[in-house]
């Protein structure tokens, strides 16, 4: 039988160790952002992974209460079998995901390193390393790195085909496109109908001082009656995607043909990517403090959970997206959509053009260990 080369002593199994391809898994949740993060960092990794979809019960927040990982409230059945051999890498974001992650570990006997993208409810130390984003107030330690934003590989040269492929379609629009990339409720964010009809509002306005063509996604957290009260104030839009569809996604299409962007405040991954395309981008802020919107909607559910989480929690777990919207406003790279100056905007390029880069080196340093 032969030797395991993890766990064996001498040269040859190292040397074996280094020429067997390492075994990747990628944990996806719920997060589309979050999974596209963890795909984009396999991709730059220049490894062959395997994606394994995980369906939580809805529970499954008690379990953080106790430190000792558990799948006690995976769905097993509706979720992919995590059976040996175990991996050498798993890729994981989100709280869900965490509790699975350091099971594996567990079952893999240590061996498995686990990295972590995004805010863990865990404490830090439990992961091999943990890819943060400024939104988060987690300090920079010896196994977490803080990123200026969250992770993305766009680039003029990769949105190429998209431009080629979607532009096409939309040939017969004016110029410019105005692509609107739309969210929904997040945190302490709530996304109403009254927020969703002053989105229009001020979109509207802003085709009729540009006389371009809206283009505009939603996405899976914008609530229905939202996305039924803006598309009904919008005044003709050129080109709808309506999400859930069954029609072909034509996110990167929008990223590569649009002239000009407006993202809402919630989306820290749609706004990191609007601004790698280079092009000018507007920010929506929804909070209930930015146009003393009547903050009713911060006593639902989900906002006060979020409160109670980030008022009594660690300040690991705390997040507070201002500290990216700031960042961004401050370098001149984006602009509040309700800006009076309407002049020229800042071409400096995107904030955390690096990250990629030094996130890659340091999950390489992992696996060479």
């Amino acid at each position: 039988m032969s030797a395991d080369p993890w766990t064996g002593d001498g040269a040859a199994l190292m040397s074996s160790r280094r020429e067997r391809a390492p075994l990747v898994w990628i944990l996806k949740g719920r997060g589309a952002g979050d999974y596209a993060q963890l795909q984009l960092l396999a991709r730059a990794l220049a490894v062959e992974s395997v994606t394994k979809q995980l369906v939580f019960r809805s529970w499954e927040l008690l379990l953080h209460a106790f430190p000792h990982p558990s799948l006690a409230a995976l769905d097993r059945a509706a979720s992919d079998p995590l059976d040996p051999p175990w991996p050498d890498l798993v890729l994981t974001a989100g709280r869900r995901n965490e509790m699975v992650a350091r099971w594996i570990r567990n079952a893999s006997g240590g061996r498995a390193r686990l990295v972590h993208v995004g805010r863990p409810w865990s404490n830090p130390a439990w992961f091999d390393l943990v890819v943060s984003n400024r939104q988060y107030l987690l300090g920079a330690a010896g196994n977490v790195i803080v990123n200026e934003l969250p992770l993305t590989d766009l680039t003029e040269a990769s949105l190429v085909g998209q431009r080629a492929a979607w532009g096409a379609r939309w040939a017969k629009l004016p110029h410019p496109w105005t692509v609107v990339l739309v969210g929904g409720d997040s945190g302490p964010l709530v996304f109403t109908p009254d927020k969703a009809r002053e989105l229009a509002r001020q979109i509207n306005a802003r085709i009729a001082r540009t006389r371009g063509s809206v283009l505009v996604t939603t996405s899976g957290r914008t609530p229905t009656r939202s996305a039924d009260a803006l598309l009904a104030t919008l005044e003709s839009p050129a080109f709808v995607h309506r999400w859930p569809s069954r029609d072909e996604n034509p996110y990167f299409g929008l990223l590569a043909c649009g002239d000009e962007f407006v993202v809402t405040a919630d989306s820290m991954s749609m706004l990191a990517e609007a601004c790698a395309t280079g092009k000018p981008v507007y920010l929506f802020d929804f909070s209930d403090e930015a146009r003393g919107w009547r903050a009713r909607s911060a006593y639902r559910w989900k906002p006060f959970v979020h409160r109670m989480a980030m008022s009594l929690g660690p300040s690991r777990m705390r997040r507070d997206l201002r500290r990216i919207h700031h960042a961004l406003l401050d370098s001149g790279r984006i602009r509040r959509l309700d800006a009076q100056d309407d002049g020229a905007m800042s071409s400096a390029a995107p904030i955390g053009a690096d990250d990629l880069t030094r996130t890659v080196e340091r999950v390489r340093a992992l696996l060479n260990r």
